[in-house]
């Protein structure tokens, strides 16, 4: 067990999303699908789009500036950068790097995490460890994704769920009892194959073939997916919540991953959690991945709905399979 010199929470939060909006009825100009059918199996009604020559470090860089600026952090202080993502720029160099580059965090060690959807999560409760330790001081973590780059828009039932954006968070000792009091990560590789992008990486190579037949972009069982999360974001939360003795009736507020609003509601009804308590923005953007969860959290922050002493539940689920849950006392001063 972790020896805890020091308690982490979160300094500040920033998100940054592009310009572009694709709504319901522009998909279905592109696709036998419509606005209703749309909105009643996920309950998106539009989602923001990268433009051609944005990538994933574009929107994290934005997303990062936000949050050193509401942590009241300058890029130097910065001792870790960690970025959340399954669409990094390249293979290598990672996305950390480049933006711990254009930030001009010069004395930030820096990395990838690839936890899909559950990324922020981790990449949390890496970050805190360093925090709580005392071997870091001050740490970025951001989710970003541009997943509109490997969307098959033939594809009806996936090319509805995605859309782009990063938010982040800057991570750094607060008083004792508040921060970061728990979390809990898991995996099932068995279920790999539920969620990927078959042609990304050694195993099949990217080539001319695995193009021609859309091996690139993303595929998913729909079916499994949904009845892992079902269970998975609920259970998260409540394995986060015994680790310290917890009853689900303290929380005051839950940030799910925004993949599904069935699947969202699912997992509020088992923490018995009423859905004015529950942060939502898969309605205006999607599921962004490992995104979604740090732009639900800035987004509440910016509009100033925690006070001071909440408690706050994170809970994702993703591809891998994978699922994380942190349980957070708000620290941070309206």
């Amino acid at each position: 067990m972790t020896l805890k010199k020091n308690y982490a929470g979160i300094l500040g939060t920033g998100f940054y999303v592009p310009e572009k909006i694709l709504t319901n009825d522009d998909l279905s100009k592109i696709v036998d699908t419509s606005d209703e059918w749309i909105t009643e199996r996920t309950g998106i009604k539009e989602r923001r789009i990268a433009a051609d020559d944005e990538a994933t470090s574009d929107l994290a860089i934005k997303a990062a500036e936000s949050a050193l600026k509401d942590a009241g952090v300058t890029p130097d202080e910065l001792d870790l950068i960690v970025v959340c993502t399954l669409t990094s720029d390249r293979i290598v160099p990672s996305t950390a790097c480049m933006i711990q580059h254009r930030l001009g965090a010069k004395k930030a060690a820096a990395f990838d995490l690839s936890a899909a959807c559950s990324g922020f999560a981790y990449g949390l409760s890496v970050a805190s460890q360093f925090i709580e330790t005392g071997v870091y001081s001050k740490a970025l973590v951001i989710g970003a994704e541009a997943l509109s780059k490997y969307i098959n828009w033939e594809d009806r039932n996936t090319c509805v769920l995605f859309g782009d954006g990063a938010g982040a968070a800057v991570i750094g000792n607060v008083e004792e009892g508040y921060g970061i009091l728990s979390f809990d990560l898991g995996s099932d590789g068995s279920g790999g194959d539920a969620i990927q992008i078959p042609s990304s990486g050694s195993r099949l190579p990217v080539s001319k073939e695995t193009i021609d037949q859309r091996l690139n972009l993303i595929h998913m069982n729909g079916k499994d997916v949904f009845k892992f999360a079902v269970k998975a974001m609920g259970n998260t939360v409540k394995h986060s919540l015994e680790k310290i003795d917890m009853p689900q009736e303290k929380i005051d507020w839950l940030v799910p991953h925004q993949a599904n609003i069935r699947i969202i509601q699912s997992a509020a009804k088992r923490l018995d959690m009423p859905m004015d308590k529950v942060i939502l923005t898969v309605q205006k953007y999607g599921n962004m991945s490992a995104a979604c969860i740090p732009i639900a959290l800035a987004e509440a922050a910016s509009e100033k709905r925690f006070k001071k002493g909440d408690i706050i539940a994170l809970s994702g689920f993703g591809a891998g399979l994978t699922w994380a849950s942190c349980i957070i006392r708000w620290s941070k001063d309206n």
